[in-house]
C-alpha cells in the first residue's frame, strides 16, 4: 500500500492546469491568475497632494510667510499655470502638485483671507506630496501568474487599468456514484437501500476547491452500466467516482472502467479512512476513485482531491495544512494506517488551542463529520500519547470542507 504523500505525489504528476480563459474585472476574485498582471499606467500619474492644504515653494514657506493664493485645484482640476515666487494654489487630497511648487502645507497649519495665506509652521521640500510613480509604473509586474486573487488584488488591477483578467478556467469535475443500494435524495428508496450523501457532499466540495461540479446519475451495480455512465465524463477535467472501488463481488468499478481504457496506476492508501483509493487515467481524463462509505469519501478528497482540484486550477496542489494542538485524551499506539480522527477544538484556559477526538470512528458516521472542526493526524506506527500531548490537526472548514 502506498503512504499518503507517495499517492499524492503520482496524482499531481499526472495533472496540469486548465488553459486560460478572459474574464471580466468583477469576477476573477478566487480565480487563478494565468498570466501576470502587468501596469498599463503610472500611478500617481503625477506628482499629488496626500493632504488638503496649500502648494507652495519650499523656498516661500518660513512661518509667518505670507503668500498669494493664485489658484484652487481641486481634484480632477489641475491648476493650468506654473507657480511663481510667493504664491500659493489651494489643494484638495489628489490634487495635481502644479508646476513650481515642491511641498505643502496642511490647512490646520494656515490660515487664510481676502486671497492671502498666512503660513504658521513652515514647509519642508517633498512634504505632503506623493511623487509620480510612488504605487507603480507602467510596466511594474504588479501580481504573478499562479496568485489567487483576492479583493485586495482586484483593487490593484483596475487601479493598472486591467477591465479583463487571464485567468486559469475552473475545471470540470465529474461525480459518479455507483451502487444499487443508493437513491438520490428525494428519490423513493430500494429495499435495503440507502439515500446517496456522497455525490452532493463532493459537489459543494468541489465547488469550495475552485472547480466545477457535474453530478452524474447513479451506476447501478453493473459493469456496463459502470461503464455507460462513464462516457459521461468525457470532457471533464477529473472523474470522481464513489464506490465500488475494493475487492467485493459487487466492486466492479475498476472493470467497468476498465472496458473504457482505464489505466490504473495504484490502489489501496495505507490510511483510515479511505484505504481502497483507486487511480488512473482513462481516454485522458484522470480518474480518482473514492470510497463508498461517506467519512472515507470526503477524508479521500480533503487528502487528494483537494490537491488535484487545485493543480488543475493553476495552483501547487498542496497538502492540506496542519497545525499544533493539545489534545485533551490520551490516544492509543497507532497501527501500520495513516489514522485521521473527527474532532472538535476548543481553546485551553491558557489559550492554546485544545483537540478533542469523537468516541467511535466508523466511517458511515456523517453526523459527527459535520460535528468535526478538524482531523487529528495519527502516522503509521505512531506510539501512544498521553492526555496533553501535542498532536497534529488539519481544520476543515478551511480546507473547505
Amino acid at each position: 500500500m502506498l503512504s499518503i504523500t507517495d499517492a499524492r505525489g503520482r496524482i499531481l504528476a499526472l495533472l496540469r492546469p486548465t488553459g486560460a480563459e478572459i474574464v471580466p474585472l468583477g469576477e476573477a476574485a478566487g480565480r487563478v491568475l494565468a498570466a501576470p498582471v502587468i501596469s498599463r499606467l503610472t500611478q500617481p500619474p503625477r506628482d499629488v497632494s496626500a493632504m488638503d492644504g496649500y502648494a507652495v515653494r519650499a523656498d516661500d514657506a518660513a512661518a509667518g510667510a505670507r503668500l498669494r493664493v493664485v489658484g484652487i485645484a481641486p481634484a480632477g482640476h489641475p491648476f493650468g499655470g506654473a507657480m511663481g515666487p510667493g504664491e500659493a494654489v489651494r489643494l484638495f487630497t489628489g490634487s495635481v502638485v502644479p508646476e513650481g511648487a515642491d511641498c505643502i502645507v496642511i490647512q490646520e497649519d494656515a490660515t487664510e483671507a481676502d486671497g492671502i495665506v498666512t503660513l504658521r509652521e513652515r514647509g519642508l521640500p517633498g512634504r505632503h506630496v506623493r511623487g509620480a510613480g510612488l504605487d507603480f509604473a507602467v510596466g511594474d509586474e504588479l501580481l504573478p501568474a499562479g496568485r489567487v486573487l483576492t479583493a485586495r488584488d482586484v483593487g490593484l488591477a483596475a487601479a493598472a487599468n486591467h477591465p479583463w483578467l487571464s485567468v486559469h478556467r475552473r475545471p470540470t469535475v465529474a461525480i459518479l456514484a455507483t451502487g444499487d443500494e443508493i437513491a438520490m435524495p428525494g428519490e423513493p428508496i430500494p429495499a435495503g437501500g440507502i439515500v446517496s450523501s456522497n455525490s452532493h457532499a463532493l459537489a459543494a466540495f468541489v465547488r469550495a476547491c475552485g472547480g466545477v461540479p457535474v453530478i452524474l446519475p447513479v451506476a447501478r451495480d453493473d459493469r456496463e452500466a459502470i461503464a455507460a455512465a462513464a462516457d459521461a465524463a468525457a470532457r471533464a477535467d477529473l472523474l470522481l467516482t464513489t464506490g465500488g472501488a475494493s475487492v467485493g463481488t459487487y466492486d466492479l468499478v475498476q472493470q467497468g472502467l476498465s472496458d473504457r481504457g482505464l489505466a490504473l496506476d495504484f490502489w489501496k492508501i495505507a490510511m483510515r479512512p479511505g484505504k481502497p483509493l483507486m487511480f488512473g487515467s482513462m481516454g485522458g481524463v484522470p480518474v480518482l476513485g473514492l470510497p463508498g462509505n461517506p467519512v472515507s469519501a470526503m477524508i479521500c478528497a480533503l487528502l487528494f482531491g483537494r490537491p488535484a482540484i487545485e493543480r488543475l486550477c493553476g495552483l501547487a496542489g498542496d497538502a492540506p495544512p496542519r497545525e499544533p494542538a493539545r489534545c485533551t485524551v490520551a490516544l492509543a499506539a497507532n497501527d501500520h494506517r495513516a489514522d485521521h480522527l473527527r474532532a472538535v477544538l476548543a481553546r485551553g484556559e491558557d489559550g492554546m488551542l485544545e483537540v478533542t477526538p469523537f468516541g467511535p470512528q466508523d466511517s458511515s458516521m456523517l453526523r459527527r463529520l459535520a460535528r468535526a472542526d478538524a482531523v487529528v493526524l495519527r502516522a503509521p506506527d505512531a506510539p501512544a500519547v498521553a492526555a496533553g500531548a501535542m498532536v497534529e490537526v488539519i481544520r476543515l472548514a478551511a480546507c473547505g470542507l
